[in-house]
Order: C-alpha cells, then sequence, then structure tokens
C-alpha cells in the first residue's frame, strides 16, 4: 500500500523545520558528562593535565551552547548568554548539590560515605539533575530542563519538575516514586521518603498560571507514601508527615501528623483520624 502522500508531506515539513534540534540522548548525555566532571566518584575520566581538564569543560560550555542554540525554546536570552551564566553560576550550582550530599550521608544511617552517596543514591541522581535543570529554567529554557528531568525520573523513579523551588540541604531518603510538582516549594533542611507525593488538587488547564502544588517549610521530613496536595497548603516548619497520611489542608509548625489505628471488635484497624501534635 502507497504512503498518503499528504501524510508524508506533512511528517518531512516537520523534520524540515527543526533539522539540528537536539534529541533527548544528546541532552541527557550533556547532564551525566557535566556530572561525572563535578564529581569524580561518579564517572571514570582521566586528565594528565589541568589545561586537559579546562578544554574539557570549554567543549561541555560549546556542547550547551549548541543545544540552547538548536532548541525550538531557546529562553529569553540568547543561548550564548545563557551558556555563559550557566558556567558562570556553576561553583553555586555545585555548592548545593554538595550541600544536598551532606543531607543525605548525614540522614542516612546506612550510608558509610560521601562517595557512596554520590556513586550509588538515586537521590543524588535526581537532585543534581533538579538543580542543573532548575537553573535553565529560570532562564527561560523550555524543553531542556525537563527533558534532563525526565531522564533523571527515567533512572530514579523520581519525578522532580524543575520549575520547583527547593531550598538547600535537600534529602531524598530511598526515593522511588516520588513527585514533586511544578509549582511546589520546599524550604531548607527537608527530608522526603520514598513514594511521597507532592501534588494539585486540579489538573484542569485553566488553573495552570496558579499556585496548585503544597508548601513545605524549612525542617519539615514526610515520611513513605505520603501525598500532600494542593496550592494553599502549607506543611509548618518543624513538621513530621507519618507514612500513608492523605493532606489537603495547612498544619501549624512543630506538627506530627498520623493515621490512627483503632480496636473494632478485638481487631486492630488503621481509621481515617488524622492526629495534630504540636
Amino acid at each position: 500500500m502507497a504512503m498518503d502522500p499528504t501524510f508524508l508531506h506533512k511528517l518531512f515539513h516537520t523534520h524540515k523545520s527543526c533539522p539540528s534540534c537536539p534529541t533527548p540522548s544528546e541532552v541527557s548525555a550533556f547532564f551525566t558528562d557535566l556530572l561525572g566532571t563535578l564529581f569524580a566518584d561518579f564517572a571514570k575520566l582521566s586528565f594528565q593535565t589541568e589545561e586537559e581538564f579546562k578544554k574539557h569543560l570549554e567543549s561541555l560550555q560549546t556542547e550547551l551552547q549548541r543545544i540552547l542554540k538548536n532548541s525550538p525554546q531557546r529562553g529569553k536570552a540568547g543561548s550564548d548568554e545563557i551558556t555563559s551564566a550557566f558556567f558562570d553560576s556553576l561553583p553555586e550550582i555545585y555548592a548545593t548539590i554538595n550541600d544536598d550530599v551532606d543531607a543525605m550521608f548525614e540522614g542516612d544511617p546506612a550510608a558509610k560515605s560521601r562517595s557512596e552517596v554520590i556513586r550509588t543514591y538515586p537521590g543524588f541522581y535526581a537532585i543534581s539533575a533538579y538543580r542543573v535543570a532548575h537553573f535553565l529554567h529560570q532562564h527561560g529554557v523550555a524543553e531542556v530542563p525537563r527533558i534532563i528531568t525526565e531522564h533523571a525520573h527515567s533512572k530514579t523513579g523520581i519525578d522532580i519538575h524543575p520549575a520547583a523551588r527547593i531550598g538547600k540541604h535537600f534529602c531524598i531518603d530511598h526515593g522511588t516514586g516520588i513527585v514533586i510538582g511544578e509549582t511546589a516549594v520546599i524550604g531548607n533542611h527537608v527530608k522526603l521518603y520514598q513514594g511521597v507525593t507532592l501534588g494539585a488538587l486540579s489538573v484542569s488547564k485553566e488553573d495552570a498560571e496558579k499556585k496548585r502544588h503544597p508548601t513545605l517549610e524549612d525542617n519539615v521530613v514526610v515520611y513513605a507514601g505520603a501525598t500532600i496536595l494542593g496550592g494553599e497548603t502549607v506543611i509548618g516548619a518543624n513538621s513530621i508527615i507519618g507514612g500513608n497520611v492523605w493532606l489537603t489542608r495547612s498544619v501549624p509548625a512543630n506538627s506530627k501528623i498520623y493515621y490512627q489505628s483503632k480496636m473494632f471488635n478485638g481487631q486492630t484497624g488503621e481509621t481515617d483520624v488524622v492526629v495534630f501534635k504540636n
């Protein structure tokens, strides 16, 4: 059967309109190379001289410049300006990721070294991807940050939108199944366990520009399987959210929220009672 010429023509012009668009694999490769450059424990790179290492960094800079230049949505500023701003900010991004490594090492008794966190922890990979992607997103780049965080999502099971705002010393333990939505705001020294969802109460397109996801203030711990929804939901500082809790309203600072088991006819059954302790 012959190909429909109208369909063929349509597909051809989609390719012609973006002959050099960076593929997801190219963007992911850039991020992986960058992470290996920042953390020697993460990748096997060999450099004989500092000059050789400098040239490697310059090649990464050239690659990001190419990716941004050829992206359909390349940002408010030009690709050269964004690339320069990114590499000028790389020491700060590196320091922030290192602080996250400290949080994961200090927060997990099973971690024997910072190197173990860097080499083996999915939380390290996902948070690093977010830190890089968030910078680019803040500079108006659209698709590239999403490709970076979705690459990390595919490898770790941790889904962090690059537009989310996450403070310093962020710890993800285990991590699989974590979802952090686009408008979520997370303070400093926050710790999340596996299966936590920071989601929206509404998925309507009409709410796209609204704050749809919750805010977690400083020093909050959220245990496995908890679901916290809504843009007006604020978890106060120093609070603990227990496992499998479902929250759609704010809780004050210094709270402990958990489901309480009660006895029914001599049998223990989980109820939907939420206990607040200030």
